[in-house]
């Protein structure tokens, strides 16, 4: 067994491509402005990008889904055929992306091994998701991955690595790497550079990791007696790594087990990125409602719950709608963090009153969202990012969408590739 089940990959990068237009954000981002996407369609163009292996979130209620992930599947098909890809075999890449604001994150891509990985609330493994997977999100991805020959993900994973031994070191041995790619991002969203891990380098790696995934440290730090380490959280794209999961399940089913180790359906590429990474900031995430009576909401809102004035005995957020905007402070809440007290009222009112939620980054797109009628915004409070994997190991995972790390230009963009099938 892979002690850490982060394992070197077989990375593609595409060869003599722009890789400014090669390289798109996240899926999951701008779902309610398609300005952004149109304005990404038309820097592109026709060019070689991401943005045709995989599947914006705001186009998956427009009709025509089924063609575009035909579509998907054949350009990736394509791309293989044009021999556009160099692969680098069982290495690690390095990356250090800079942020806007100038800051740079840093971390490692290699693969996960799937089999390590449970997203299930309460789960023991080694690899766990942070916050609330909504099952409905995962059959889409699963038309897109189950029969397509690459995946290009947005995986983050977060370790708490609080000496910040095993990425940190890296930083100043960037004279002994093979620099793989160095390009500013589309959108102004900063710039990123990547470089190959030599052997010793990737020795080194991994030994800081097995380190890291001692269960006599791993009882220390969290003053638990549980031995069931949880070295990996999901930081962002857990649906995506919950569908490659799904894929590789139904792998297993027609699969002899041995050949499970060998297959390339059983591992997810994925970023490692350590939670203490000086430039990680822990944002919050946003709600707006569309199509309700925002005047009713917020009467609902009083009769679930009793409301008080005094912000220190009770949890509290922001609402703006189109007549108006305060505060509200819960102080018999239903969950240890705002946002779940929130979004399980949600969940309840548009159930009977109907409506649709939207989890935003930015306040500016949440103030300018919920000022159209019809429509109310929620801004609420940041987590502390050091309470992330103390609150998963004692309590499970988070509400869903709880906290984001960064704001949606710094969310990372496709761009390394690797086959998962033949």
């Amino acid at each position: 067994m892979n002690k850490t089940a982060l394992k070197r990959a077989d990375i593609l990068l595409p060869n003599q491509v722009d890789m400014t237009k090669w390289s798109v954000v996240a899926c999951d981002q701008y779902t309610s402005q398609p300005d952004y996407w149109q304005r990404v369609e038309a820097l592109v163009e026709e060019e070689p990008s991401t943005l045709r292996i995989t599947l914006p979130e705001i186009y998956l209620e427009q009709p025509g889904v089924e063609q575009r992930i035909e579509k998907i599947n054949a350009t990736m098909r394509q791309y293989l055929k044009d021999g556009l890809f160099c692969e680098y075999k069982n290495r690690y890449l390095y990356v250090e992306r800079t942020l806007q604001n100038g800051s740079v994150r840093r971390g490692v891509i290699g693969m996960l091994d799937l089999e390590e990985y449970d997203y299930h609330p309460g789960a023991k493994a080694l690899i766990r998701a942070t916050e609330g997977t909504v099952l409905e999100r995962i059959p889409p991805r699963v038309q897109v991955r189950q029969e397509a020959p690459l995946e290009c993900p947005h995986v983050m994973m977060l370790i708490d690595d609080r000496q910040d031994a095993v990425i940190g070191p890296l930083a100043s041995c960037k004279e002994q790497m093979e620099q793989a790619y160095a390009f500013s991002l589309m959108e102004n969203s900063g710039s990123i550079a990547g470089w190959l891990l030599p052997d010793q380098l990737a020795d080194r790696l991994e030994a800081a990791l097995s380190d890291l995934a001692s269960p006599s440290l791993y009882r220390e730090k969290y003053g638990v007696t549980d031995s069931h380490v949880f070295l990996f959280a999901s930081g962002d794209g857990n649906h995506s790594l919950a569908t490659a999961k799904a894929c590789w399940e139904k792998v297993k089913e027609t699969l002899p087990q041995d050949q499970w180790e060998s297959c390339p359906a059983r591992y997810a590429l994925a970023e490692v990125v350590n939670l203490h990474d000086s430039s990680l900031e822990f944002e919050p995430i946003h709600r707006v409602v569309f199509g309700v009576d925002a005047k009713d909401l917020l009467e609902q809102l009083k009769v679930c719950f009793e409301l008080t004035d005094d912000l220190k005995k009770g949890q509290s957020f922001d609402y703006q709608w189109a007549e108006g905007a305060g505060t509200i402070t819960i102080a018999n809440p239903s969950s240890n963090l705002a946002v779940g007290t929130l979004q399980g009222f949600l969940d309840d009112y548009i159930k009977t009153a109907g409506g649709r939620v939207d989890y935003i980054h930015g306040e500016d797109t949440v103030h300018r969202l919920a000022e159209q009628p019809g429509n109310i915004g929620f801004l609420l409070p940041a987590m502390e990012k050091n309470q992330l994997f103390e609150t998963v190991i004692m309590d499970g995972v988070l509400p869903r969408k709880t906290f984001s790390m960064g704001h949606a230009q710094d969310k990372r963009f496709y761009l390394e590739c690797r086959r998962i099938r033949g």
